[in-house]
């Protein structure tokens, strides 16, 4: 028996297709990888799975003896508990089991009845034994083995949640899931915010897992050591694919070209029918048989034109600027209430490319929107030459206005530029021409990244400053232009 089922799933945003009647089944013992280009309906049936999305059309069902955990980074947190407190959370109904036992055996102390006494003993019996066959008492020690896999411990189980950063608090709701061990977990890029280590480590625990998951991961060797089987999506429908990531590749190119060759042959038969239609329908000689073709033409089942996908090509415009420091940085401490990181001293000239390193949640991204000027320094100060222009692109998907479509959000940025430059602009970044009229929120994580880093290709600068712009991009094409 299927541990979850979907059937008959259609599902629309607004005018994009996402799913045309398709299915999906996750049975015990499967760890399936969830593939499919940007934009293709990943992320929506992971919300349609945990009920956040209501489909337009189908039917899911959930094994009732099943639990299943979902990574939400969305989801709210009290910011005053610690770390600790919060991972601790995982084991509430252990903690609560403790507490009846705690009850009971203070009434058995008190207790004269003997019935009443047999009664609480046998419920302190249960107690214990669920402790124990949860392994209630080594719960420190797994939070802890847990916290130090993912770079928790890094930053502090005494940290209160509150002073989190996004990647921070990613990790720690991440380690509660796992924690909290459900028959299947759900995870949606879970790597975009572990460094390489506490990949390696999420990967092992994904491997000795015993129960099944479902994982969205634009990489493909996370993917190809840790799933035994794929579900695809493409043309609106899920396809299932067993075996090795490896092996899903071969059999869809495989796939792929038959689909090509039976499209082009239906084609081929569809415009062979309609020529004859054209020609002999006027003849009353030869309505009959010309409307006996147009009948076979309707019902004919059509299939959808295959979809390439779009090739990304990054170029960014370079303004001209004297060899002098671009950026002098002294003393800069960096932070909210309190420091991050040590005072940062250094000195960034015209052809140097900096990387800023460390493990996640250290401060990276506060340094960069510091220098950015999108939150005041601590202390210290950073200084520009005058003709420095800056591109960033920010790590997360923020905009003002998410109602807004890709084309108007350039558009708007340059008003000078004719429609056709930013269809063609955003095409060469990877977006197909529907996209393009489609609202931000509607995008893909990728989609929106494209975007961005749209707008910085069309702006000339001199300085880029890119807060993990490979998170949802393809990063060989990214990278050969930087």
């Amino acid at each position: 028996m299927s541990l979850v089922e979907v059937t008959g799933l259609t599902h629309s945003f607004g005018d994009k297709k996402i799913f045309n009647n398709t299915e999906i089944k996750l049975f015990r013992g499967d760890k399936m990888g969830l593939t499919g280009r940007n934009g293709v309906g990943k992320s929506t049936l992971i919300n349609i799975l945990t009920g956040i999305v209501i489909p337009d059309e189908g039917y899911i069902k959930w094994n009732p003896k099943v639990t299943y955990g979902y990574l939400d980074q969305q989801a709210k947190i009290d910011s005053d508990i610690t770390v600790k407190e919060y991972l601790k959370g995982a084991f509430d109904y252990l903690f609560k089991t403790e507490e009846r036992l705690n009850d009971v055996n203070n009434r058995i102390a008190k207790c004269k009845d003997k019935n009443e006494l047999k009664k609480l003993l046998e419920i302190s019996g249960e107690c214990q034994n669920m402790l124990e066959a949860n392994n209630f008492y080594a719960v420190n020690s797994e939070i802890e083995k847990v916290a130090a896999g993912l770079g928790i411990t890094a930053f502090g189980l005494d940290t209160p949640v509150g002073r989190l950063s996004g990647g921070q608090r990613a990790k720690v709701m991440l380690a509660k899931l796992l924690l909290q061990n459900p028959d299947v977990l759900l995870l949606d890029e879970p790597t975009n915010f572990l460094d390489r280590e506490h990949i390696e480590w999420l990967a092992k625990f994904l491997i000795s897992f015993k129960g099944s998951f479902i994982i969205v991961s634009h990489d493909s060797g996370f993917l190809s050591r840790v799933v035994n089987c794929i579900s695809d999506i493409e043309f609106y429908t899920i396809s299932r694919y067993n075996g090795t990531y490896e092996n899903f590749m071969r059999q869809k190119e495989q796939k792929a070209e038959n689909y090509l060759r039976n499209y082009n042959y239906q084609q081929k038969e569809i415009a062979k029918l309609q020529d004859y239609i054209n020609r002999n329908i006027a003849r009353a000689s030869t309505t009959a048989m010309a409307q006996s073709r147009r009948k076979k033409l309707e019902k004919m089942e059509k299939l959808e034109k295959p979809v390439t996908a779009v090739k990304p090509s990054f170029t960014f415009q370079y303004k001209t600027i004297s060899r002098k420091p671009l950026l002098k940085v002294r003393s800069l401490e960096v932070g909210y209430t309190e420091p991050l990181l040590p005072k940062i001293t250094l000195t960034l000239r015209a052809g140097q490319k900096l990387a800023v390193t460390g493990f996640n949640g250290i401060g990276k991204s506060t340094f960069l929107k510091t220098i950015c000027g999108i939150i005041p320094a601590l202390s210290g100060s950073f200084r520009y030459e005058p003709d420095v222009v800056i591109g960033y692109y920010e790590q997360e998907n923020v905009w003002e206005d998410p109602e807004k479509t890709a084309f108007s959000e350039i558009k708007e940025e340059y008003p000078t530029m004719r429609d056709r430059e930013v269809r063609a602009s955003l095409a060469r970044c990877g977006l197909r021409p529907e996209q393009v009229m489609q609202k931000l929120k509607t995008l893909s994580g990728g989609e929106q990244a494209k975007v961005k880093l749209c707008k910085i290709m069309l702006k000339p600068c001199n300085l880029l400053i890119l807060d993990e712009p490979t998170n949802h991009v393809e990063t060989v094409a990214l990278m050969s232009r930087l």
